[in-house]
């Protein structure tokens, strides 16, 4: 049955026009969902009918209005508007349309006005997508069925309808998403914050702020889990409503999980301490995946049984495109961790084998410091090969640490990941370990981390 709210809102839309800015996966199934409940859409975005595409065609034989091009936003005129996490809130398009009248909103925002089943929210600078997957994986092995989305999984929104009161939805939210968000969640999730996005936010207060947004509107019954050992995350937890749980890899938290000397991850209860399971138990590789159970395992306790966390962390091997073992060639091993996209994802990486690996670092700027990894390529890594706009910042950096000249650290340039692939392919020898760990994004040569992440696996398997 659907739930009243539901019902009410969609009522309410009726008369009503809704412009959609941005033709992505989520805004098209969620268009084809406004056009069934016979409401008027407004589909926007910048790239041009023949960049789009077939789905242009489409989108107007449902009955959808298209503006296109470069002004695509001139002279718009809506009662609600669904802005791409990608365009920022503070953009001057967004503050003419809310000055004449029209509700600025996201798929998001109004998904978690309408889920009538409680809500998992993560976020972090690291680790949100593999904490996000291991708590949405968690339920499923407990029996649940899960509402995967946000940043991952499908539009939410959009299947509104089916979800039962007694399913659980998990969610990844980034920065962006999170910037105008003013919604409660049952439990929230923040795994760490370091500096990213810098590129988009107009400093680093803006992105912390934007992060804080996942639990400062939470109530007296809802649950936040953060992490101890990061010094921003810690200073949040006095501002918590509800319920705190935080988690350490260095030493015992009062109510929560920490990793205990003998390497067991312990769940701390009030006057109870309750051993969870053993660090060496999780398949997927690196102490920062030790500290994304850790924060997983709060997330759920209470809901999920002890036997299913064991069962799953000897299990789960990982999600695609993190430290993602492609294939061993002639004795070497090649890593893909594509979605390394800011320096402290590489540092994860590097912390994550027990010997120099050969790196593959380099692509598009964000404007974050790379100082943070430059002792630790220097002190990891026999070879570093490097391509796109931050190789030249990357490659400064390491030969500015005060240990690279006796280091013996070889520094390779290439102009192509084709380059890099077959010089990494001629310098490995057996026992190497050959990681693609960029430490940047990807925009200056592939439209995401994930089209990087598979142009990197294609190429490794046809060596």
């Amino acid at each position: 049955m659907t739930d009243s709210r539901i019902s009410r809102f969609f009522r309410n839309m009726k008369g009503k026009t809704t412009a959609f800015i941005g033709i992505g996966v989520s805004h098209t199934d969620l268009m084809r969902f406004y056009r069934q409940k016979g409401l008027a859409v407004i589909a926007c975005d910048k790239r041009t009918r023949e960049q789009i595409g077939p789905l242009a065609d489409e989108l107007e034989v449902l009955g959808i209005t298209l503006r296109l091009g470069e002004g695509y936003l001139k002279g718009l005129s809506a009662d609600v508007v669904f802005r791409t996490p990608g365009m920022l809130y503070g953009h001057p398009a967004l503050a003419q349309l809310k000055k004449r009248g029209a509700v600025i909103t996201s798929e998001m925002e109004v998904f978690f006005e309408l889920c009538p089943c409680p809500i998992f929210a993560i976020t972090g600078s690291d680790g949100k997508t593999t904490t996000t997957t291991i708590i949405s994986e968690l339920f499923k092995a407990q029996g649940k069925t899960v509402h995967l989305g946000g940043n991952i999984g499908l539009p939410l929104l959009a299947s509104v309808e089916k979800i039962e009161e007694n399913d659980m939805a998990v969610v990844e939210l980034s920065s962006f998403q999170l910037i105008s968000m003013r919604c409660s969640m049952n439990v929230s999730v923040i795994t760490n914050i370091s500096p990213n996005h810098l590129d988009m936010h107009k400093d680093m207060q803006e992105y912390i702020d934007a992060k804080r947004n996942v639990y400062l509107h939470q109530n007296g019954f809802s649950r936040t889990v953060l992490n101890e050992d990061n010094e921003i995350t810690a200073g949040f937890m006095k501002e918590v409503r509800g319920e705190l749980l935080s988690f350490s890899m260095k030493h015992p938290v009062e109510k929560g999980c920490y990793l205990g000397e003998d390497n067991i991850l312990y769940m701390a209860c009030g006057d109870k301490t309750i051993p969870v399971i053993s660090a060496s138990d999780i398949r997927i590789p690196g102490r920062h995946n030790v500290a994304n159970f850790m924060a997983a395992i709060c997330a759920v306790w209470g809901y999920v049984d002890i036997p299913v966390i064991e069962k799953l962390a000897k299990t789960f091997g990982g999600v695609e495109h993190r430290i993602e073992f492609v294939r061993e060639v002639n004795g070497v091993r090649w890593y893909n961790d594509s979605i390394a996209t800011a320096p402290t994802r590489t540092i994860a990486a590097l912390n994550a084998f027990d010997r120099k690996i050969i790196l593959i670092a380099g692509g598009s700027d964000k404007n974050i410091p790379y100082l943070p990894i430059g002792q630790k390529i220097v002190d990891n890594v026999k070879l570093l090969i490097l391509l796109g706009v931050t190789a030249q910042k990357i490659e400064d950096t390491v030969k500015s640490m005060p240990d690279f000249e006796k280091s013996g650290l070889a520094i390779l340039r290439v102009n192509s990941l084709e380059q890099a692939v077959a010089k990494a392919n001629e310098a490995a020898q057996s026992g190497d370990i050959v990681v693609l760990s960029p430490a940047s994004a990807s925009f200056d040569m592939f439209k995401d981390y994930k089209e990087r992440g598979h142009r990197f696996k294609d190429l490794v398997s046809s060596l």
